[in-house]
């Protein structure tokens, strides 16, 4: 068996090779296929000028060229980095400034070209693979706005899959349907890895609405769907659609955010099924707790911590705390059981072209939280301030950042209001400078321009004076309230 992420197709290619690997919108391959077309791309890379340890970044739909392109990015030694479509151009680039890649794959000039060398190159010389060693970058903005690359070996990437499938008994009738972006990395992970370990099929949807989310599962009989509570929302209220058309399904995931009991109520009444809470990070990487398979679940829980971790709770003196004591979760290796000593940390982060900063263990989260002696864990609040509208991470240092580029803003906090479809909205509050004039237009201007429209706030309210500690740092404690009673709407702003 090869190493590493090749060798994930090992097992389907002698038992399965021409069972279906991946489904997109423009074709699917069999297991035969896919590790061709890998190989292929491994190639043509290779012919490119692609050597072990270079940056390959993406910004590609979800089809079957982002799986051909990762798959062949692993074979070489490469180090992938996806990078999000619906990013602003500036946010794009200062992604790609962060990891200097040697080559995006984007403009259809390249992706020409890697199309059109995957017909002619020579095979790749065979790399060696060091499994422990970089093989992608995820990029979060973090609480200081700047981008922080996360990276993982191909260790890593593939220990989620392998746990996933063994504790919920998936084989090869697994038809794991996927929505969110493959430029996430954690998705690589839930997609076309975590499949290939069960010898399943992975469907690449590229709508998330509601009727298309219906189009996918009908049409590609999924039987595992992962999405974000907005969609949910939608599938509840005002665009149901026919349950016959969700019939395949078996189970359906919430990630991204949290999940109301009520809409899990509205969903299983109309759907029949369970919305099956779960837990992840991108340092983790992905799911790190899940609803167990059959009926039991715990209200207020994010599942039960997976079978390669051990999460705990530390104070904030950074001693680790009995269970059921509310601290900042931690993550760390299971020490019994099949996969004891499996986990390893993410290496560290990735800055001016070298891993750096590695974690210690156990793995601060920067999330409040509690795990029962059962394994159940709730996650109580963030450390971070952190924003999560309709399943995407909003990091209010970013936002800020761009809002204090204008004229007349002396001060700004940006932040979460509640949202009963996404679970948040963007809210700011702006403090104008003495005697200055704040236009809403110029808000919204600089904001459209540097950053992707999600981030955009929808609430907007003028303060006098934000609030502030002795230290002169904005207190966030009550903002939400500020936002309803004491602040001044700008003009045109959004009520809802």
């Amino acid at each position: 068996m090869r190493p590493g992420i090749s060798g994930v197709l090992d097992p389907p290619l002698r038992a399965r090779p021409d069972a279906t690997a991946v489904i997109g919108r423009s074709g699917e391959l069999t297991y035969a296929e896919l590790d061709a077309m890998a190989d292929r791309s491994a190639a043509a890379l290779w012919q490119m000028g692609m050597r072990p340890g270079d940056r390959i970044a993406a910004t590609l739909p979800n089809d079957l060229d982002a799986v051909i392109a990762f798959h062949g990015a692993m074979r070489i030694g490469a180090i992938w980095v996806g990078i999000g479509q619906a990013l602003a151009a500036a946010e794009k680039q200062q992604l790609l400034d962060a990891c200097d890649p040697r080559l995006y794959l984007a403009a259809d000039d390249v992706m020409e070209e890697w199309r059109s060398t995957m017909t002619s190159a020579s095979p790749a010389p065979e790399v060696e693979i060091d499994v422990h060693a970089p093989a992608g970058i995820a990029f979060t903005s973090g609480t200081t706005g700047l981008p922080k690359g996360i990276v993982h070996s191909q260790h890593n990437l593939l220990l989620p899959g392998e746990v996933l499938v063994a504790s919920r008994g998936w084989d090869s009738s697994l038809r794991k349907g996927d929505c969110l972006p493959l430029t996430i990395l954690n998705m690589m992970v839930l997609t076309t890895l975590l499949t290939a370990q069960a010898q399943g099929c992975c469907i690449l949807m590229d709508r998330r609405d509601a009727d298309g989310v219906a189009e996918w599962v009908e049409k590609s009989q999924i039987t595992v769907f992962n999405g974000v509570p907005a969609q949910f929302h939608d599938l509840v209220t005002t665009k149901q659609v026919d349950p016959a058309r969700l019939a395949s399904l078996r189970e359906v995931w919430s990630g991204g955010g949290d999940c109301p009991e009520s809409l899990r109520s509205r969903f299983a009444e109309i759907y029949g099924l369970p919305v099956r809470t779960t837990y992840g990070l991108t340092e983790a990487p992905t799911v790190v707790s899940i609803d167990p398979i059959g009926g039991e679940r715990r209200q207020g829980a994010s599942g039960r911590v997976l079978g390669h971790l051990l999460v705990r709770t530390r104070g904030k003196d950074g001693v680790l705390l009995p269970p059921d004591v509310e601290g900042e979760l931690c993550l760390g290796p299971r020490t019994e059981g099949p996969y004891a000593g499996r986990y390893t940390p993410y290496l560290g982060l990735w800055k001016d072209g070298a891993v750096t900063s590695p974690p210690s263990l156990p793995v601060p989260t920067g999330d409040v939280g509690i795990v029962d002696p059962d394994g159940w864990l709730y996650v109580l609040d963030r450390l971070k301030v952190l924003i999560v509208r309709g399943g995407a991470n909003v990091y209010p240092a970013e936002i800020e950042r761009v809002l204090l580029t204008v004229s007349g803003v002396a001060g700004v906090v940006v932040f979460g209001v509640p949202d009963e479809r996404l679970g948040e909205r963007v809210a700011a509050l702006i403090e104008p400078a003495e005697g200055a004039q704040v236009s809403l237009d110029e808000l919204r201007s600089a904001c459209a321009e540097q950053l992707a429209d999600y981030k955009v706030p929808e609430r907007w309210g003028r303060l006098d004076a934000l609030p502030r500690n002795a230290m002169g740092k904005v207190v966030r404690l009550g903002l939400v309230d500020l936002l309803e009673t004491a602040a001044t709407p700008l003009e045109g702003s959004q009520s809802e």
